[in-house]
């Protein structure tokens, strides 16, 4: 399938939340957080994402009440429990778990370690404890990881990199942002920690059209979503 539009309606669904809450916070208050933690502490913003994964695993046979939007807790292993975004549980047994992201400047230097920190540390923790036989009698769940950047000059611009006692590795000198999430995202696949990523890039005035760009055919929205709708496919047959 194209998803095409749908991708667009929930880009601009992404753009119009943020506008908001930043406006709803100003006028509430009579000031506005630092930078834009006005917007992200609203929340909500990547619903229409949500949404549209949901959808698509409803149209691969799976019944709406085994998809999880809310009551998304699930046990962990180095943690007692961790909250996912979206996670598929059918008869007991736990089929996917989808975490979505966003990244809106000005800051992308910590922020974007700290990303790759969350995502490293959310499947290391969640396989670990499925080996532990924490969601017996499931087979190893689908693990999915979604991240819309802001396209901007920042993100595309080469960083610097310190490099005061060892050599980083030559594929990150003067790479942006946006190539490094690239980097990020193929790897996170390649060492199996998820089973499908997305990139989306996107900027404040053309996202609120809809607008948006995927810099990597690899870690597409439409790869994601094939991933996804085949492993809902083969164990909604499998239940038959």
């Amino acid at each position: 399938m194209d998803y095409s539009e749908q991708i667009a309606q929930a880009v601009r669904h992404f753009w119009a939340t943020r506008l908001k809450q930043d406006q709803k916070q100003g006028s509430a208050t009579g000031k506005k957080d630092t930078g834009n933690r006005s917007a992200v502490t609203g929340g909500a913003q990547l619903d229409g994402f949500v949404h549209l994964l949901a959808t698509i695993l409803e149209a691969s046979g799976l019944p709406d009440h085994t998809i999880f939007t809310k009551q998304t807790v699930l046990p962990g292993y180095f943690r007692p429990t961790k909250e996912w975004d979206l996670v598929v549980v059918v008869d007991g047994d736990l089929l996917a778990t989808i975490e979505f992201k966003s990244h809106v400047g000005p800051s992308f230097g910590n922020n974007f370690n700290n990303r790759v920190e969350e995502a490293l540390g959310s499947a290391t923790d969640v396989l670990t404890a499925y080996r532990e036989g924490a969601f017996k009698p499931s087979q190893k769940p689908w693990l999915g990881w979604l991240m819309l950047l802001e396209d901007t000059e920042k993100s595309q611009t080469p960083v610097r990199i310190s490099e005061p006692h060892f050599k980083v590795f030559p594929e990150f000198k003067k790479a942006s942002y946006v190539k490094r999430y690239e980097l990020f995202c193929e790897r996170l696949v390649r060492e199996r920690l998820y089973d499908a990523t997305c990139l989306l890039l996107s900027d404040r005035d053309g996202g609120l059209r809809g607008k948006y760009s995927e810099p990597n055919q690899e870690i597409n929205f439409q790869n994601f979503a094939t991933s996804l709708s085949a492993h809902a496919i083969a164990y909604a047959k499998m239940r038959d």
